[in-house]
């Protein structure tokens, strides 16, 4: 049988995919090596401080997920005065918040702006303080279509609280009474009628989300609840980057043994294996890059793992074409059957992997869960590359005549 000359047309379509593909993976490197726009590093690579509070149940509140979630939101707001870039703020376990100030300078006005006690007042005009948040019972964000377009907060006051307000309103009416959370005004409504019932509205141009949000700020400030700090420490940068430049130059020499491996072994296959695993690295570089995820040590861990399933697939693939090719079938053939027997074995590793990172992410906490999610990226893109790109190079090539036996996958026939 003939073998197919080499066709300089898909020979070059072939080769320009190869560029793109390398191309792509020079520039995803590059941007995520970008420390100011790249890839955004947890505290134990880029430095920081790492805080752990408790919830103490203080007076009748019930401490619940509601009120967490309250304190959450309030000490948000006080970290966004420090401008930490993606700050993590997240509630762990039922009565703790865990918070991460990735590089961050100064270390003692963070603890002093994350363990200030939120104070909530509402001021009159010339400065006179009305009440305080201690005689705010609710705050919720309600929709009345009837009565004002605009979604609006309902408020509600304990006895003494109705009482000043009813004299506040009565003194200030037709002048704005202000909001003042933290020392900062969160709304400056005006007075429209005296109010007696205890009850008020804050009208605005406010859509939904933000009438929810301004709700919860107002909750947060009358929440009772006292955080007390069980962990907190400093990390620095420099072990940390330092353990990520081993980590990188771990991965790079163990990819490059594995591709001269692959070449070795599967020749023109284990080349187009090592093409289609740099558009798997760009893939995922470039998913780390935009997606909201924090890259940890673990992380880094999950990302190598990721890159070993993404050689084992294309091995299993091939190691299909092999056996499809020693029963006789012509390279073409050989090909397309390799893939189709080779899909169900890679699924099913791929899905069984998958669940297990859900079930990381859903249970555990900090950097598990960074484990997770960069293996989790990792294995959805390596199916893609194996499954797709693989097989889409592997074609281009037979269309190119470099596939013309069995010795492209090093068998001999």
């Amino acid at each position: 049988m003939m073998k197919p000359a080499l066709k300089p047309g898909r020979l070059m379509i072939l080769l320009v995919v190869c560029i793109l593909i390398i191309a792509s993976g020079y520039w995803a490197f590059g941007n995520a090596a970008d420390r100011e726009n790249g890839i955004k590093r947890g505290l134990d690579i880029s430095g920081g401080l790492y805080v752990l509070l408790e919830a103490v149940e203080t007076g009748d509140q019930e401490l619940d997920q509601d009120a967490i979630e309250r304190a959450i939101t309030v000490i948000r707001m006080r970290v966004d005065e420090l401008g930490v870039a993606e700050p993590i703020i997240a509630a762990q376990g039922d009565d703790r918040i865990r918070i991460e100030l990735p590089d961050i300078d100064d270390v003692e006005q963070a603890r002093e702006i994350i363990g200030r006690t939120a104070m909530l007042m509402f001021v009159g005009p010339d400065g006179e303080e009305i009440l305080t948040g201690s005689n705010l019972v609710r705050a919720q964000a309600e929709r009345a279509p009837e009565v004002t377009p605009y979604p609006f907060i309902s408020l509600e006051f304990d006895q003494e609280g109705a009482r000043l307000f009813a004299d506040a309103t009565a003194k200030y009416l037709n002048q704005p009474i202000a909001i003042v959370l933290d020392d900062e005004i969160i709304s400056a409504p005006n007075v429209r009628a005296v109010i007696t019932d205890g009850k008020a509205i804050i009208e605005g141009n406010f859509d939904f989300e933000e009438a929810a949000n301004l709700a919860l700020l107002l909750r947060s400030g009358a929440l009772p609840v006292e955080l007390r700090e069980l962990e907190s420490r400093m990390i620095g940068p420099t072990l940390g980057q330092r353990t990520e430049e081993i980590a990188v130059y771990a991965a790079a020499v163990g990819l490059i043994l594995v591709l001269l491996y692959m070449i070795f072994y599967y020749r023109v296959a284990g080349l187009i294996a090592g093409v289609a695993l740099v558009f798997y690295l760009s893939l995922v570089l470039w998913a780390l890059t935009y997606l909201p995820t924090t890259l940890t040590l673990p992380g880094i861990a999950g990302l190598i793992l990721s890159i070993g399933m993404a050689v084992d697939a294309n091995v299993i693939i091939f190691e299909r074409i092999k056996d499809e090719l020693r029963s006789g079938r012509t390279p073409r053939s050989a090909m397309e059957g390799g893939f189709q027997r080779a899909f169900r074995a890679i699924l099913d590793a791929n899905v069984t992997t998958l669940i297990v990172t859900v079930v990381l992410f859903s249970l555990a906490s900090g950097p598990v869960r960074g484990f997770a999610v960069t293996l989790f990226i990792g294995i959805i893109c390596s199916m893609f590359t194996a499954i797709v790109l693989t097989r889409l190079i592997m074609r281009l090539a037979f269309q190119a005549g470099l596939i013309r036996s069995g010795a492209y996958v090093g068998v001999k026939i």
